[in-house]
């Protein structure tokens, strides 16, 4: 983190005269702000700007660095993911869009200062903490939860110095079993070489060097028709060298004559599962190791000293509903203990609210809204609008963000057509106004991402 700060010192001096090509030449146009650059904030920026073309965006961000989960949150051996950052990019070179960041909307600015300069702003910051186990000993050493281990992984400032477990035992637990669990349990896995050809930060590669960990453990609390990771994950963990996935065979038994009436993606992810399914006799000493756990609720976090030493579960039976709709785990009153030096959950995430003004629901953990209009009390606010997680909740895929932001995008096309949008202080520029910040725009952000590749090339360099 210290030397992006350093950089965001050194880029702000040329701020000024940057900012002042910039801000000329807006008066009489719609002008949207949206909190957040991840792919929802970017998705709705692009389809605004393709759609109109009398509005700007500014897209805020309270980190130095855009792109949000597409940056640090993507595996390190998944590149084709990030490959639409080339897209954000060429919109941000726009003089339609400008990226701002390092201005934390909420706290450095209220949402109500926000909204007097623009027609209209987004709320597209995602969903930045994470769900709890809420069980005893979770705030042992050796418990992390998923977000934090990717965003180390990834680089996430302020993650570098994570202080992970990795040489006290052989043996780590995932709770949840989601394409996030996946990804963890991969990187754990993976030879150490193979992580070197990847985009994986080099404080992760220096930490994994000493890891003894062979063996992750994916815990989830109801059955194999429940995962929540795709097929395309679990294939690929299939064939990581030096380790073996471990499906117990007789976990699988009882689907396999009900595969054929399952719905396609299901249908051939349980394939899947039912062909990996194994008695685990052709696991050697040497292999890595990958177990699915069914059927499994994590009930304490076994801990000498404030340090885990395993974790203990409750084994769960399946209750169907009973008009055939959802399958529910309940505890059968029976235990088991797994013996383990790291515990990761990774069980969602959930958004918070970042302005008392915002109407936010705490138990869903989302802002109140219909089709990214928010909604206090039944009553729409004009020119605030959501996207993304802290519209929908911390689900899907890209795809799935894609089409919401074009949701929104569309309702406030359809405002501004009908005269809906607030006006405001359009003709000043929010920049020129608040002092005492060090924004950092696209251009700037540029200079830090070069510096960033100069560094890799170095560290990789070295390592050859």
């Amino acid at each position: 983190m210290s030397w992006y700060i350093s950089a965001v010192k050194c880029l702000s001096r040329s701020f000024k005269s940057n900012n002042a090509a910039l801000s000329g030449g807006r008066r009489g146009l719609t002008r949207i702000a949206i909190v957040g650059s991840g792919p929802a904030g970017f998705y709705t920026a692009h389809h605004l700007i393709k759609q109109c073309d009398d509005v700007r965006v500014d897209i805020f961000e309270a980190l130095p660095v855009p792109f949000g989960l597409i940056r640090f949150g993507v595996a390190p051996d998944h590149p084709e993911v990030k490959n639409v950052i080339n897209q954000f990019t060429t919109l941000a070179l726009t003089d339609r869009c400008r990226f701002i960041g390092n201005i934390n909307i909420g706290t450095d600015i209220n949402i109500n200062q926000l909204r007097s300069y623009y027609n209209g702003v987004v709320l597209a910051y995602g969903a930045e903490e994470d769900k709890t186990m809420g069980i005893k000993g979770e705030d042992s050493y050796g418990v992390f939860s998923a977000r934090s281990f990717v965003s180390w992984y990834n680089g996430l400032p302020g993650y570098e110095n994570l202080n992970l477990n990795l040489s006290s035992g052989d043996t780590a637990v995932i709770i949840g079993q989601g394409n996030v669990a996946l990804d963890i349990a991969r990187i754990l896995l993976t030879p150490l070489d193979t992580l070197k050809e990847t985009d994986i930060c080099s404080h992760a590669v220096d930490a994994l060097s000493f890891s003894k960990i062979k063996k992750v453990i994916m815990v989830g609390r109801r059955g194999p028709l429940q995962v929540a990771f795709t097929i395309k994950e679990l294939r690929e963990m299939t064939k990581l060298p030096q380790c073996k996935t471990m499906i117990k065979h007789k976990d699988m038994l009882p689907y396999k004559d009900i595969i054929s009436e399952l719905p396609r993606p299901r249908k051939r992810l349980t394939e899947l599962m039912l062909k990996t399914s194994s008695d685990g006799r052709d696991i050697s000493n040497d292999d890595n190791v990958l177990e699915l756990l069914f059927c499994r609720s994590p009930m304490e976090i076994i801990a000498r000293n404030e340090i885990t030493k395993g974790i203990k579960l409750e084994i769960n039976e399946l209750i169907e509903d009973a008009n055939g709709g959802n399958t529910t785990a309940v505890g059968s009153g029976e235990y088991e203990t797994i013996d383990c030096s790291m515990v990761l959950r990774s069980i969602g995430y959930k958004s918070r609210n970042i302005d008392p003004e915002i109407p936010f629901d705490e138990k869903l953990g989302i802002i109140n809204n219909s089709k990214g209009r928010v909604v206090n009390n039944g009553t729409t606010i004009n020119g605030l609008y959501c996207s993304g997680w802290v519209k929908r909740g911390p689900t899907g895929v890209i795809l799935t963000t894609m089409n919401d932001a074009f949701e929104t995008a569309g309702s406030i096309i359809e405002d501004n057509k009908n005269g809906m949008l607030p006006s405001s202080n359009t003709a000043r520029d929010i920049l020129n106004d608040i002092k005492g910040f060090e924004p950092v725009l696209f251009e700037d952000w540029l200079k830090i991402d070069e510096e960033e590749k100069r560094r890799g090339e170095l560290w990789a360099w070295s390592n050859t």
